[in-house]
Order: C-alpha cells, then sequence, then structure tokens
C-alpha cells in the first residue's frame, strides 16, 4: 500500500455505535475491557479501521451489518423504569415497548433518562453515535417540560432562571421558564433547558419553594410528543433525523 493511501473503511468503535451495539465512548470502553474481536483476535484499539462489520463480535457474539438510522418518539408513562433491566424488578420501559415499537425495530436505546415519575417524549435510536451526539450539553439541544406546581411563585423570579442557577455547588445553566396558568397556589409552568443535568427541573423547582405533582417533557429538540397516546411509539421520518443530524454536525 502506497504510504499516503489511506486503509478503507471506518473506525470500528464508529461502526459499532452505528450498529446500536452501544455509545462509540461505551464501544471504546468495551474493547479495552477485551470484549470486541475480530476474526476471532482480541481487537486492543478502537482506532482499528475496517470496511464492514463482517467478522467482528462482541462477548463472543456475531455483529450484524449496520442498519440505518432510525429515531423514534414514545410517550413514556409513570412508573417505568429508563433502563434495560431493574436490580429492584421495577418495571422497565422495555416492558412497554415490546408492544409500542414495529417489529422490525431491532435493538434501541434511550436518548437520555426521563425519572421513575416523569412521563412524556422519551427518543430512542438504535445509532450510538446519534444517541451520544444528542445527549451531550455541548450540542445545546433544548429539551421542554411541563410542570405541575404547588407554591407561591412569580414569573419575575421564574425570569430570573434565565442567568442559570447554582443549587448545592452544583451550577444549572440558562432556564427559559414560564408561567402557563395558576388557579389558586396551583400553576403550570413550562421549562426548557439544555444541559439536562440528573432531575434539573424538579431539583430547581423545588429549591423555588415549589412542590412538583407532576411532570413531562414535551420536546427534545425539534421534535414534539404533540398528540402521541401515552404509551404508543412512532418512528419519525428518515428525511426529518437526517437534516437533523446535518445540523448536529454544524454546531
Amino acid at each position: 500500500m502506497a504510504q499516503d493511501q489511506k486503509p478503507e473503511g471506518e473506525r470500528i468503535a464508529k461502526l459499532l455505535a452505528r450498529a446500536g451495539v452501544a455509545s462509540r465512548r461505551e464501544v471504546e470502553r468495551m474493547i479495552a475491557d477485551g470484549r470486541v474481536s475480530l476474526h476471532g483476535k482480541v481487537l486492543e484499539t478502537p482506532a482499528t479501521i475496517i470496511p464492514s462489520l463482517r467478522g467482528v463480535s462482541v462477548d463472543g457474539k456475531p455483529v450484524g451489518k449496520a442498519d440505518r438510522t432510525r429515531l423514534f418518539a414514545f410517550h413514556k408513562p409513570t412508573g417505568l423504569i429508563t433502563a434495560e433491566r431493574d436490580p429492584r424488578g421495577r418495571p422497565t420501559i422495555y416492558a412497554a415497548l415490546r408492544n409500542a415499537l414495529p417489529r422490525d425495530a431491532g435493538r434501541v436505546m434511550p436518548v437520555g433518562r426521563l425519572d421513575l415519575n416523569t412521563e412524556g417524549l422519551l427518543l430512542l435510536t438504535n445509532d450510538g453515535e446519534l444517541k451520544r451526539a444528542m445527549e451531550l450539553p455541548a450540542s445545546g439541544i433544548p429539551r421542554t417540560y411541563r410542570a405541575r406546581t404547588f407554591g407561591e411563585i412569580t414569573q419575575d423570579r421564574l425570569e430570573s432562571l434565565i442567568e442559570g442557577i447554582t443549587i448545592d455547588g452544583v451550577r444549572y445553566g440558562r432556564i427559559d421558564a414560564n408561567m402557563e396558568r395558576r388557579t389558586g397556589r396551583n400553576q403550570w409552568i413550562e421549562l426548557t433547558i439544555t444541559e439536562g443535568k440528573n432531575r434539573e427541573i424538579r431539583r430547581v423547582l423545588e429549591h423555588l419553594g415549589l412542590q412538583v405533582s407532576r411532570l413531562i417533557r414535551t420536546g427534545y429538540g425539534p421534535f414534539a410528543i404533540g398528540d402521541l397516546p401515552r404509551g404508543q411509539a412512532v418512528e419519525i421520518p428518515k428525511q426529518q433525523v437526517e437534516r437533523f443530524r446535518s445540523g448536529l454536525k454544524r454546531r
């Protein structure tokens, strides 16, 4: 091979992420742990260039070729854990997804998480690389929620969150919060964040002296839950996914 000729193909970590095995970072850890092999030989570096996944095995099981990138919107009900399994035996989203997803959906991974008692839009993809890109705070993808709360709060206090807030040493970035409607001391508040730290919405509202009785994610980037019934899933059209992904690469 000439010195200036590069090997054809892509990094194995990238191909395995695209095939839905795991995110690229997780694949790199799997390779470091000796769990990935090529034609029977354990790989030592995620930088290995290959033209396809032929001959690649993970934990001794052959990996099928990468499917096209697919993205699904799922209306997660409360009471479900966003995980494949729960040590405490609580029901997970995958129990509901068996009936909600089309049979040819294959293995999908959640983009981010929703707490046990949070409902609403949960995106799922078979592409670990896309999943990782959508979760990174640096991507700046807005997530929109509606919260039903109890307590005293003013619009001016909510608007102060646009500068961010520090709670118990944790810095939360810009939050766009608006009062939707109020009945007595009960109100619905719409909030848009871009970082998505663990339990961010609940912690911020509780810090403001509010009790959160219901929390619904209504949007993630350009994707909205709309009138999707609870417990149901719908595939996002290929053209929308490609347009969104192109926008991510330009960020």
